[in-house]
């Protein structure tokens, strides 16, 4: 067993903006004692409406550093099938084994069931679905005796969003099946669906009136859903396995 004062180490996915929920993610882990590995794919911001911030990824290992958190960057194209073999061997390398796995990763752009194309389809399956399948599989495979915990970023919005939708639903079931495979391994496995957190894909009226149904009248932010993934990746937090956790603010109520 190791000591408890030994600071462990999480790989928290998508964390490529200061404004996203994996940078949110990785800096209470810092606040908590986590080192960390970090990815991000700038070509995939590139196709979104708040576009690539090219500094963000220096300011936030920047500030995550100056907590005292290891930082190790990498950039991982997960479209690709063997990005998350490259990913690892080089994790392993530069930070050791991992205790923690945060899926905060996606591809997401909407389309319904009449337009959706193949290639955005496949896209998306291949990103949310096959990578992160990929993911947890290597997470498992380098697993210390102490074991570990790993936490899903999922969504309940399907209609007119179809493959971003059906991929984190097939997500989903991968997450819950791995509680009871890798249980015997001590790893605790569970899929967190945060409701709408605004981290610059809403315009004015869509954020006034998600705001409007949220039982406290405010929209949850990266903190929020942090507070959350830091309890579940916890000592305290790990007898939890197996579940799809809304912590929305009541959105889903």
């Amino acid at each position: 067993m190791s000591s408890p004062d030994a600071r462990k180490t999480a790989l928290v996915t998508g964390v490529g903006r200061l404004a996203g929920i994996g940078a949110g993610i990785a800096r209470r882990l810092a606040a908590d004692g986590w080192d960390l590995v970090l990815t991000y794919w700038q070509d995939y911001d590139s196709r979104m409406p708040w576009g690539v911030q090219p500094d963000d990824v220096e300011r936030l290992t920047a500030e995550l550093q100056a907590t005292g958190a290891a930082v190790v960057v990498l950039p991982a194209d997960f479209q690709d099938p063997g990005a998350v073999d490259r990913l690892m061997a080089a994790a392993a390398a530069e930070a050791g084994t991992l205790q923690g796995l945060v899926l905060s990763h996606t591809e997401s752009v909407d389309s319904s069931i009449l337009d959706t194309s193949l290639e955005s389809f496949e896209r998306h399956f291949a990103v949310n679905t096959r990578a992160s399948w990929q993911l947890i599989a290597a997470f498992a495979r380098q697993i210390g005796p102490d074991g570990g915990a790993i936490v899903a970023l999922t969504s309940d919005h399907t209609a007119f969003n179809l493959p971003y939708g059906a991929s984190k639903g097939a997500l989903d079931r991968i997450v819950i099946a791995a509680a009871r495979e890798l249980g015997p391994r001590a790893i605790s496995a569970n899929v967190l669906n945060p409701g709408p957190v605004d981290t610059g894909w809403m315009d004015e009226p869509l954020r006034d009136e998600l705001a409007r149904r949220q039982p406290g009248g405010r929209l949850g932010t990266p903190a929020d859903v942090a507070g959350t993934v830091a309890f579940l990746l916890s000592p305290e937090g790990r007898w939890m396995s197996g579940q799809l956790v809304k912590a929305d603010g009541g959105f889903s109520a």
